[in-house]
């Protein structure tokens, strides 16, 4: 009689991987999660796939980062390696969709090129942005995931993937990705540290306003954009709905690091039931009306659910 079911292939889990690593290093605000190598990368992809898990998103760590973020868009830079190196090993039976921002590639932190007074420059961005795409679907992208939130980011990806013949590769927008204070944990994954103690509340959206998520999916989805999301999830819930009733496209949420670490954080002191709270967060962001979710849990709960 449940109204709502959370499914196995409702699941995109998030995977980390890292330039000059031996071997796979543990997240300490990530239980269970590690910057990993290309090779423990792909016994992580393995291991998801036996327990019904389809999808994955991809974040980089490089070696040395720049000003311009150059390793997004180098052909050999961590994510494209890795995107081949999957492609590889698990041919179509996987659906790889990298994450498209500068932020864990540029020395300030920020998710796009700096002006000369020290904001985001919006429009050069974008062109940085373009490169990222086409590099990331010539690695065999399925999907690009373009989470930097700056304006005409979509439209500008789009024209680029056209551009190079890859008509194919979809896009999922981060459309309504909201400052919040739940993504901790995620900055430590990705070594990331905005220099000077600066923010991006000029770019992502403001935790109090629900309606203007409305007129930032519109925009992404008249650019082109094949899925929208909201992050994170279970704060936004409402948001979710509210996306959900108005579109016609797939629903994606994402079910964030400090989502994620709080849960696993208050069931090593026992004051919860961990694995219980994960299920009916996941399920409530269901019922809000997410087609697919991003979460940190997809491994360890695609067990106990259906196909």
């Amino acid at each position: 009689m449940a109204e709502s079911r959370l499914l196995r292939s409702d699941l995109i889990a998030p995977l980390f991987v890292a330039e000059g690593l031996t071997a796979p290093r543990p997240i300490e605000s990530l239980p269970g999660h590690h910057q990993h190598t290309v090779e423990s990368l792909v016994a992580e992809a393995a291991a998801l796939l036996d327990v019904g898990v389809s999808a994955v998103v991809l974040f980089g760590l490089p070696g040395v980062k720049d000003a311009v973020g150059s390793g997004a868009s180098d052909p050999e830079g961590i994510v494209q390696v890795a995107l081949r190196r999957l492609r590889v090993e698990f041919g179509e039976s996987i659906v790889l969709l990298p994450d498209l921002c500068l932020d864990e590639y540029t020395d300030h932190g920020h998710c796009g090129l700096l002006a000369p007074d020290g904001s985001v420059d919006n429009d050069a961005t974008l062109e940085r942005y373009q490169a990222a795409a086409v590099a990331q679907a010539d690695a065999g992208a399925d999907l690009v995931a373009p989470s930097g939130m700056m304006d005409g980011q979509v439209g500008a990806i789009r024209a680029a993937l056209d551009a190079a013949e890859h008509q194919d590769v979809g896009i999922l927008a981060y459309s309504a990705k909201y400052a919040s204070a739940l993504y901790g944990p995620f900055r430590e994954a990705v070594d990331v540290e905005i220099i000077g103690g600066g923010d991006r509340q000029g770019y992502q959206q403001d935790p109090a306003n629900r309606r203007e998520s409305l007129r930032e999916v519109a925009l992404d989805i008249a650019e082109g954009a094949d899925i929208v999301m909201v992050k994170p999830a279970v704060t936004y819930l409402d948001v979710i709905a509210d996306v959900a009733a108005s579109v016609d496209v797939p629903v994606a949420a994402y079910h964030v690091s400090g989502e994620y670490s709080m849960i696993k954080a208050a069931a090593a002191n026992g004051w919860l039931d961990g694995d219980a709270v994960a299920l009916e967060q996941l399920t409530a962001v269901k019922r809000a009306g997410a087609d697919m979710i991003l979460t940190y849990f997809a491994r360890e709960i695609a067990p106990r659910l259906d196909g």
